[in-house]
């Protein structure tokens, strides 16, 4: 699995100069010792860098017997270059541009590198009073050695992504590449094709994991590095977990988070997913999380973003049983200059399924905000009962905020609402705290705080519900 001995990282750098495409971009030329006349540079598709880049690496990422896994890879790279990089002509990206921040030149890390990390410097980011199982990502790498997961029961799997495609390929050629589409989506391709590591949890048939997993995923680099995790969280029928995933960087330059996360909810199966976005101001997300629901099951992501340069999630649910239950929650704060875009999708399938979706966001300084989400009910999907809501406020007059709800029903049997406001604090508000003595900064935060609450309020661990709210309020009155 990890790197071999001799082996170079790649950056895109040196695949830009690796690389000749001719005017019809027909065929990749990899030549080490060529040098790449400017006139041409300039002609070479951002998308061509990242297949030569690949050609570079392929062999070394994800290296193992798993020929299922090796082939998808080399499906998802061709499709990443047909599909390209999205653009903002493309309506689901009208308002993000990420081709700029692809274009840097990140350091595509080898599968082996180390990474100087301590359990002290870990202990910082864990929720505090709670007693879970705890993995480690360095650098998108699961971290063996920094990793407490303690006694498990009989049968659950939880191991960093590429030792589980050698250890366990019928599980992960099941799942892996088949409830995230890489032939659909080019980011999702991007990252099947860089696959390094990741999580695997496997929950089986009737097991609940009593206590949570919590998850630090740790950027750690001197240099501007790129980092595609991989995540497979599979819980077959009855099964139950809660993962508790957060983000942070200890040192380093720019940075760019490429993650997918794939997870299978089986029949009357149970899972909740918590990401906590936290990367820094010079970091670049695209989180790509996609989920598959049987029948009876429930699945409730919650995704609470606090700081980054670019911020794009995007979740998909698919509905695929009567009875299941999706439950959407996030709350963002923007400073600076920072992007946050939430772009959701919840496919109703079959009928008599509920959706609630929640997301708030407070806006400061020139940041800006962008909501995105769809509800699409089948024709064959009756008794659909669909909720959408998107509520901001933006502090400032240079702060933006996008919404866009959607909804596309083809059933006429369903209850199915969404809306969407911005706005400002309410001055009468505040007047009516301070004339209680409340200063100003206090005021505000109080409102800040009791706006949040909605989202806040419905996180069913009672420690990380009391860290979320004491992060929330140090913003506020910081």
């Amino acid at each position: 699995m990890g790197q071999r001995q001799g082996e170079p990282e790649t950056t895109l750098r040196q695949a830009q100069g690796d690389v000749v495409r001719d005017d019809r971009l027909e065929s990749l030329i990899v030549n080490k010792e060529m040098a790449v006349p400017s006139s041409i540079e300039q002609a070479i598709r951002p998308e061509d860098r990242y297949v030569a880049a690949f050609e570079m690496q392929d062999g070394h990422t994800l290296n193992g017997s798993n020929a299922t896994v090796q082939g998808l890879r080399r499906e998802a790279i061709q499709a990443f270059s047909m599909l390209g990089i999205p653009t903002r002509k493309s309506e689901a990206w009208k308002y993000t541009s990420i081709e700029k921040a692809l274009r840097h030149d990140y350091k595509i890390q080898g599968a082996g590198a180390p990474v100087p990390v301590s359990k002290q410097d870990i202990a910082q980011f864990l929720v505090p009073d709670l007693d879970s199982h705890v993995v480690v990502l360095t650098n998108g790498r699961f971290n063996d050695e920094l990793s407490s997961i303690g006694t498990l029961p009989s049968g659950v799997v939880i191991s960093g992504f590429a030792q589980a495609a050698e250890a366990h390929p019928e599980i992960v050629n099941r799942h892996f590449a088949q409830i995230a589409d890489f032939r659909a989506e080019p980011f999702t391709a991007l990252n099947t094709a860089f696959t390094q590591d990741g999580l695997f949890i496997y929950i089986p048939r009737g097991v609940a994991l009593e206590k949570p997993v919590q998850v630090v995923r740790l950027i750690h680099a001197h240099e501007d590095v790129m980092l595609q995790p991989r995540n497979l969280f599979v819980a077959e029928d009855g099964g139950a977990v809660r993962v508790i995933e957060s983000e942070h960087a200890l040192a380093g330059g720019k940075t760019f988070t490429n993650a997918v996360t794939e997870i299978y909810t089986g029949r009357h199966a149970n899972v909740e997913y918590y990401k906590l976005e936290d990367s820094g101001e010079d970091a670049t997300l695209v989180d790509t999380t996609q989920a598959h629901q049987e029948e009876d099951s429930v699945c409730s992501v919650y995704t609470f973003t606090f700081s980054g340069d670019i911020v794009r999630n995007n979740l998909s649910f698919l509905l695929n049983g009567e009875h299941c239950e999706s439950h959407l929650y996030g709350l963002f704060l923007g400073r600076g200059r920072m992007h946050v875009d939430n772009h959701t999708l919840v496919d109703h399938a079959t009928p008599n399924c509920n959706s609630n979706e929640l997301y708030k966001g407070i806006l400061n300084d020139e940041s800006t905000g962008v909501f995105n989400g769809k509800v699409f009910v089948r024709r064959d999907a009756q008794k659909t009962n669909a909720y959408q809501s998107n509520k901001s406020i933006v502090l400032t007059d240079r702060a933006k905020m996008y919404a866009k709800p959607e909804l596309e029903i083809y059933a006429d049997d369903v209850r199915c609402s969404h809306g969407a406001t911005t706005g400002q604090l309410d001055p009468e508000s505040i007047f009516y705290l301070r004339t209680r003595g409340i200063t100003p900064q206090q005021a505000r935060a109080m409102l800040l705080l009791a706006f949040a609450r909605d989202v806040l309020d419905n996180v069913r661990i009672e420690p990380l519900r009391a860290a979320l709210d004491e992060a929330v309020h140090a913003r506020f009155t910081g």
